[in-house]
């Protein structure tokens, strides 16, 4: 998905425990979501809970939308133009409906429930992103994951990766990427990463190992989830810093509550993301807006009836790069 803001801001990122609890509870940092429109054709409103203000990063994990479950019938669902995107990794997940794919490498894919897509942009790659018509409920994250500096300027690449469900303790996990609860997924990153679908019974308990050398973030789409001792509801985004080496989380609902668990190493290096491109100084997001412009390095997408989305004018103050904060 693009960040299509009308006015985009400048954004500076820098093995199953059975039994008993982790032998320190963790220190868990609440971030609320925020509501963005998006522009295009068909504007929506999405809830945004990377970047902000109190924390830009989780691991590589560095922009993370959450949309829906939106009336396809009353809202004309999801039609986001060919958009270009440098320096990332998108990784597209849903919980109801699908979403056509196209983009210029010649993917040409349906994102369906349940089934990682992850778009590889590096030095550069345009895509096209629209619900199909047997979808009448549109629902799912949209995350990006910022490239390192040795592959940040990477070829083009598409991976498409459907988990099997691992069932642990009254909970369902699909792991897209990385390793939990015993299952590891294929998909090739450039940083060690962990991303992986929690779903958890009516008042049902798990605690998991997770590696203490990443950073962790609890999103809960549905129902309320206590992570280790703080309670998330949803939309909400609970951080936990490294040094933890296992996480519990409990529904506190009457009905399944659904998460999305994210994690990483720390992202040490400083970058600049603004609109749809990552780079590491302002001219690295001039050079790419102004290709965009002239037709040049992020190719064509072929068959979208429709013309590409024109970038947004850059801010007047200078984009600068910052690290990954606090």
């Amino acid at each position: 998905m693009s960040n299509v803001e009308a006015e985009p801001a400048e954004v500076r990122c820098g093995a199953l425990v059975h039994g008993g609890r982790p032998t320190e509870t963790p220190r868990v940092e609440v971030l609320p979501a925020r509501e963005v429109p998006l522009g295009g054709p068909r504007a929506m409103s999405v809830r945004r809970t990377l970047p902000q203000r109190a924390r830009t990063l989780i691991g590589a994990w560095c922009f993370a939308d959450h949309y829906g479950p939106d009336d396809v019938a009353a809202t004309g669902g999801m039609d986001v133009p060919p958009h270009p995107h440098t320096g990332l990794q998108t990784v597209s997940w849903l919980f109801s409906g699908e979403i056509e794919h196209r983009d210029s490498l010649g993917s040409h894919a349906v994102v369906r429930p349940g089934e990682l897509n992850l778009m590889t942009g590096g030095y550069g790659i345009s895509h096209s992103e629209v619900s199909t018509e047997g979808t009448t409920v549109l629902h799912g994250a949209q995350l990006w994951v910022a490239l390192p500096e040795a592959h940040r300027n990477t070829g083009r690449d598409f991976q498409h990766y459907a988990p099997e469900p691992v069932r642990v303790d009254g909970a369902e996990i699909r792991v897209f990427l990385g390793s939990l609860a015993g299952d590891v997924s294929p998909v090739r990153t450039f940083t060690p990463l962990l991303g992986a679908q929690i779903i958890l019974e009516p008042q049902a308990a798990i605690t998991l190992a997770v590696d203490a050398g990443f950073e962790h973030g609890l999103l809960v789409d549905s129902g309320e989830v206590r992570l280790a001792d703080t309670l998330l509801r949803p939309a909400d985004l609970g951080y936990v810093h490294p040094g933890v080496g296992a996480l519990t989380l409990v529904n506190e609902s009457d009905a399944p509550a659904r998460t999305i668990l994210l994690g990483g190493t720390p992202f040490e290096e400083e970058i600049v993301m603004w609109w749809n491109f990552i780079g590491r100084s302002h001219g690295d997001i001039e050079q790419a807006r102004e290709d965009w412009a002239a037709g040049r390095r992020f190719g064509e997408v072929q068959g979208y009836d429709g013309d590409p989305l024109p970038a947004p004018e850059l801010p007047l103050a200078p984009l600068k790069p910052r690290g990954r904060g606090r």
